[in-house]
């Protein structure tokens, strides 16, 4: 504060500078000094006086500020004195003395002015976000204080500049990671701010990964024992979640849901709640009825309900739903978080419903509950919650509607009277002194009736024991009792809310349902009592019931299905006429929808009353006398014909639901036949697809065995062969006559193909002279063609050479042939001469000629097999080169039929132009002859041509 000293010293001691002028030097010197140590100076002296001076402050130097800021960026300290400074001039968050001093001069309208002012020009607002990416500590805290104090004096401009902003958003989301827990927490807050009321800034935050980063904070923080940043990171949840459908289908999707469990984990000692955890809790119990509000789109809200039920937190709210020791503020909202997590949830209400008490023995949860709604000692507040969780327990629940109304019913009532059951426990609130209970029990048995016609019936079969002595009375019969005696009866609380409690329970318990109008209207004094009521001129309070008993009255009429003589429609139409009068019927039926207390039920599901007198109408029944007014109001003034032909339009309309009905009966078990019949179909094709199976690997295996079969076979084969050459080879005479057989065969195969290989040749010898001579009658035009003429000679002189060699061989084959037959036969005559040997030879003597002989015959099998294996070799060598043949002559077959169509061609060229030249001759004569008759001298053709030749010699002359 030197250089402030310093300023004001310059004034005299006698008169001392004003505030005003003092601000005034000093925006001077920020604006006019060029050194920056005195405007760092100076910027510190405004700071320490824009808390008292703030009026003088903000409209002095707010220019200079904003100018420093753009100039003077290079210097943390500078910056930071300026964004303190702007955060003094802006914000309302002043200290109480200070408030107190200042509350002459509106100090939030002055904060809203200097927001104006500092946003009027959207670059301030981007330049600030600037200042948020700077790591340094005292340029960072102060840029966010600042935002968010503009933020909460000009909400929804600042967050439009932001929005425009590039990557405005996704700089405010650094803060969250930020390591000092200062700017965090703040960052925190400011994000609260910048998320109210607008949608578009919500999604951005969400997907940028907000939900990740907030969830780790609350856990780091420890869950509901953390302290006010877990309560500012809940609060921020809210605002992402509420009313936004598509953070809230983000925040299911990204398993967030799983990550709440553990924040309901209370211990067994619930003593000593500080007031921060149960914030934090009443916090976390809001935001888990964000994500399951009625309000919610429903497939949004099922969604999550089953989430909470698998992933265990519906299990944890219920465990402290029955802890002992929770304070009633959290333990009233766990009923109400309980209530919206089970409403319209087959599976969590019926896990609801499984739930018990810890207690001794074991009471259902239910049961325990409802104790608590019939008891007058209990908070109001926890009372209208329990009844909440009633309705929403039975909310599209017929399986629980039926179990609560099977515990009034006399064959499941326990004799022994050891426990209490939920019906019990609403019948004694029903008929209590306390109108409070009266009117919660009425509304609870409502909605265990609410559209199921079924329980409705079943109710009338109920029977109470009123006093010792006397006949038990139908609970109809004693709602009515009471209804009559009104005013008689001493209760605690508003007579109204009974009355008007039980009006409610009868409406619901007599619409749709005729069987009970039936059974209502055969007391005789029912209709009487609800006439005098709607005809007597009563007070503002009466009129509600005045209304209800009209509404009550004309669900008489439309239900009626004029079972009863004395009550048809038509008569009870004459007695409202006569003794209250139409127009009066429908304004007293009027009343009901024009109440305060009716607009404030029909908004929500949920009953909230600020006090037990506001406690009138039940939400579903609001839906109901919305729907039953205009019908009842018709039925009034429809005439007995219309009511005739309204009343055979129903029967038709009955007659065709029935059919209807019977055909979806009939489609229904065709239905199940079909399926049964898909179901027998699939049986067979798998039953089909694995016997093929089984087929195809026995069709394996049997070929398998095929193939060892054959393979022993053949090896069986082998060895007989091998047996048999071995005693072959062991006889005396060796060659069997087969194999001879099979000699003669090859030689003969031999002869017939060389025979048929002569007559190729000859063949191809007629061709080639063929050739030969249309070569030569072709002439010395066809020189190419005569070229390949002479090379198909040369290969065909080669191809005679060789096939004479060949014959030569073949020649001395055949004698060859001749003479091993003839030794064959020789050696056959002495192999017969030889098997009757003359008695002087000796066996040694034979045994040698006959092993000599062997030795011979198989040597000769030998080489006479060895020389076919060549025969048969030059036999494909010999079809390769006709083969080769073959295919030159068939191109010298082409070209000779191409060399014909030139010659031919040419030929027929020739013709036309010796045509041409004789003609053109003609016509030559013709014009000499022409030319001679007119006189004009003409050349014969010799005397020019000999002119030309004396020329040339004339030429060849000089030239030499």
């Amino acid at each position: 504060m030197n250089f402030l000293r310093g300023v004001m010293g310059g004034q005299s001691a006698g008169a001392q500078p004003s505030g005003a002028e003092t601000i005034q030097k000093l925006c001077d010197r920020v604006a006019s000094s060029t050194l920056l140590d005195d405007r760092r100076d100076a910027v510190r002296a405004l700071k320490s006086l824009s808390k008292k001076y703030r009026l003088e402050v903000g409209f002095q130097a707010m220019e200079h500020l904003i100018n420093v800021l753009q100039t003077d960026r290079s210097d943390s300290e500078i910056i930071g004195y300026a964004l303190d400074t702007l955060y003094n001039i802006v914000s309302n968050d002043l200290e109480e003395e200070e408030q107190e001093e200042n509350s002459q001069k509106q100090v939030d309208d002055l904060g809203r002015q200097f927001t104006e002012i500092f946003i009027k020009q959207q670059e301030n607002v981007t330049l600030l976000l600037t200042f948020l990416e700077e790591f340094d500590f005292h340029v960072r805290w102060p840029g966010v204080k600042l935002l968010t104090s503009l933020l909460k004096q000009q909400g929804p401009q600042v967050q439009q500049i932001i929005l425009v902003s590039p990557m405005g958003v996704s700089r405010l989301m650094d803060l969250l990671a930020d390591s000092r827990e200062v700017i965090r927490n703040d960052g925190v807050l400011l994000l609260q701010q910048l998320t109210k009321s607008n949608a578009a800034i919500q999604k951005i935050v969400a997907f940028e990964n907000a939900f990740e980063r907030l969830l780790d904070i609350v856990t780091d923080e420890g869950n509901s024992d953390g302290g006010i940043v877990v309560e500012d990171c809940l609060l921020l949840l809210q605002n992402l979640l509420k009313n936004n459908n598509s953070n809230q289908n983000f925040f299911k999707e990204g398993s967030y849901i799983q990550r709440m469990k553990p924040w309901f984990e209370v211990g067994d000692d619930n003593s000593g709640w500080s007031a921060q955890k149960v914030t934090n809790l009443h916090l976390m119990l809001q935001l888990v009825r964000v994500l399951v509000s009625p309000t919610n789109p429903p497939g949004a809200t099922s969604s999550c309900q089953k989430t909470m039920f698998h992933c265990g937190l519906l299990q944890q709210l219920c465990t402290i739903l029955m802890a002992t020791g929770v304070p009633a503020d959290i333990l009233t909202e766990t009923i109400n978080t309980v209530s919206e997590v089970i409403r319209g949830c087959q599976i969590n209400q019926d896990y609801f419903a499984s739930v018990n008490a810890p207690s001794n023995p074991p009471r259902p949860a239910i049961v325990v509950l409802l104790m608590s709604m019939v008891n007058e000692r209990q908070p109001f507040v926890l009372r209208c919650a329990v009844l909440y969780c009633f309705q929403c327990y039975l909310y599209k629940n017929q399986k629980g509607q039926g179990e609560i109304v099977s515990t009034l019913l006399p064959s499941t009532i326990d004799a022994t009277g050891n426990s209490v059951s939920a019906g019990q426990l609403l019948c004694g609130g029903l008929f209590s002194t306390d109108s409070v209970s009266n009117w919660c029990a009425a509304v609870a048995l409502a909605h265990a009736l609410q559209e199921n016609a079924t329980l409705k019936e079943q109710l009338l079969r109920v029977q109470l024991a009123t006093s010792i002595g006397n006949p038990p009375v139908s609970l109809l019969q004693q709602c009515t009792n009471i209804l009559s005696q009104g005013d008689k009866i001493d209760r605690r609380g508003s007579k109204v809310q009974t009355r008007v409690g039980l009006l409610m329970l009868l409406c619901t318990w007599l619409s749709d349902c005729p069987i009970a109008v039936t059974h209502f209207l055969h007391n005789s004094a029912n209709i009487p009592f609800l006439t005098g009521q709607i005809a007597e001129n009563l007070g503002e309070e009466e009129q509600l019931v005045q209304g209800l008993c009209a509404l009550l009255l004309g669900i008489c009429i439309y239900y009626n299905d004029n079972s009863l003589e004395n009550c048809r429609k038509e008569k009870l139409k004459q007695l409202i006429e006569k003794r209250i009068g139409k127009e009066n019927f429908i304004e007293k039926l009027g009343f009901i929808s024009k109440h305060e207390l009716y607009s404030r039920a029909a908004q929500k599901p949920q009953p909230s009353f600020s006090s037990p007198d506001h406690m009138m109408f039940d939400h579903e029944f609001t839906k109901l006398v919305k729907e039953l007014e205009g019908i009842i109001t018709k039925a009034i003034y429809k005439s007995s014909e219309e009511d005739k032909q309204e009343e055979e339009v129903k029967k038709s309309l009955e007659q065709h639901d029935n059919i209807v009905t019977h055909y979806k009966k009939v489609i229904r078990e065709q239905d199940q036949q079909l399926e049964e019949l898909k179901q027998k179909v699939n049986t067979l094709k798998s039953q089909n697809e694995q016997l093929q199976t089984a087929v195809t690997q026995q069709m394996s295996q049997i070929q398998q065995h095929k193939d060892q079969y054959n393979l022993l076979k053949v090896q069986l084969g082998k060895d007989n062969q091998h047996h048999s050459s071995h005693s072959d080879m062991l006889q005396m005479n060796g060659i069997q006559p087969e194999e001879i057989s099979k000699l003669r065969q090859e030689i003969e195969e031999l002869k017939n193909k060389h025979e048929a290989l002569q007559g190729q040749l000859r063949e191809k010898d007629s061709v080639i002279e063929n050739m030969k001579s249309l070569q030569s009658e072709t002439g010395t035009t066809e020189h190419s063609s005569q070229i390949a003429a002479s090379a198909g000679l040369e290969q065909a002189n080669e191809l005679r050479r060789e096939l004479e060699a060949l014959r030569i061989q073949i020649q001395s084959q055949s004698s060859d042939i001749s003479k091993l037959q003839s030794e064959k036969q020789e050696l056959l005559q002495q192999m017969n001469t030889a098997s009757v040997p003359a008695l002087g030879d000796s066996s040694a003597i034979t045994a040698a000629k006959n092993s000599e002989l062997e030795g011979r015959l198989l040597q000769e099998i030998k080489e006479l097999k060895s020389e076919v294996k060549a025969l048969s070799e030059e036999k494909a060598l010999l079809k390769q080169h006709l083969d080769s043949i073959n295919s030159t002559v068939a191109v010298l077959q082409d070209e000779k039929s191409k060399l014909h169509q030139e010659v031919t061609e040419s030929k027929k060229e020739q013709d036309d132009l010796l045509v041409l030249l004789a003609d053109q001759d003609q016509k030559i004569l013709a014009l000499k002859n022409k030319l001679k008759e007119l006189g004009e001298p003409v050349e014969d053709e010799d005397d020019t041509e000999s002119g030309d030749q004396g020329d040339e010699d004339e030429d060849g002359e000089e030239e030499d």
